[in-house]
């Protein structure tokens, strides 16, 4: 009889569970832990998602509500510490220039960059105390470089990766491990709305199975499909004049366009 492997957690919190990639980190990583805690805005999408496992439990908040990230991580980390928190909210945000949306840009940064600081900040106290620890963020391939209509989603994911390399260094002396993990593009809602190419495109599901493998291993980045990222990390080596000669190539056209999505 084939026996379910454990990981090293028995506590997980996912935040942004509540569809795509963390709806399917949850239940893919449930049968592997003792209690996996799923957040996000709607309980009743949370509600879907307890449904489909046991020993998922249900944590209804808004990421950019620091005070609450704060008491649902004294909340969940009662009795046992957490063990890994995975960050996945995030707001999919694309203005298109000339037109360009302020508004855009704030909720952007509010949810994709200081929602993941707020959630760290909420898990890291005990995490230090403990000794040890797993803070996973997801952040996208999209970061590696600034391409053309990317924003003001990508310069976000830029900054989550940014983040992770500041502070993977100390903390791993402190006992508490950092992992980036950078998806290219995967089947979810944020994504049925573009309307371009995406190449090497992946179902959540086998998204999520890649993640808790690299975060099982320790890695400190996650990055997948490997040619997608391969591809776009090469990029990174073109001096400006190549780099934006290549970007002009790629830039969409069309009016001025913004849409949204928020797990």
């Amino acid at each position: 009889m084939e026996t379910t492997k454990k990981t090293r957690w028995n506590k997980v919190w996912i935040i942004g569970a509540s569809t795509g990639i963390g709806r399917d980190l949850a239940v893919a990583i449930a049968p592997q832990c003792d209690q996996v805690w799923s957040s996000a805005r709607s309980a009743d999408k949370l509600a879907e998602v307890c449904s489909l496992a046991e020993n998922i439990r249900s944590m209804p908040l808004d990421i950019t509500d620091e005070h609450r990230l704060s008491a649902a991580a004294a909340e969940i980390g009662a009795g046992s510490a957490i063990d890994l928190v995975v960050i996945s909210s995030a707001v999919g945000l694309m203005s298109r220039l000339p037109k360009f949306d302020t508004a855009a840009y704030r909720q952007s940064i509010e949810v994709n960059y200081l929602g993941t600081v707020y959630a760290i900040a909420a898990v890291l106290p005990a995490m230090v105390q403990a000794g040890r620890g797993h803070i996973a963020m997801i952040a996208s391939v999209a970061g590696y470089r600034g391409l053309p209509g990317g924003a003001p989603y990508a310069p976000t994911k830029a900054a989550l990766i940014n983040l992770a390399e500041c502070i993977h260094p100390q903390l791993k002396q402190l006992g508490v491990t950092v992992s980036v993990i950078n998806p290219g593009f995967v089947e979810t809602p944020m994504t049925q709305q573009n309307k371009f190419p995406m190449p090497f495109l992946m179902k959540s599901d086998q998204a999520a199975k890649r993640i808790i493998a690299g975060l099982d291993s320790g890695r400190f980045e996650i990055a997948f499909p490997r040619r997608m990222s391969w591809l776009l990390k090469s990029l990174r080596l073109l001096p400006y004049r190549p780099f934006f000669w290549l970007a002009a190539k790629l830039a969409p056209g069309g009016p001025s366009k913004s849409t949204s999505r928020k797990t």
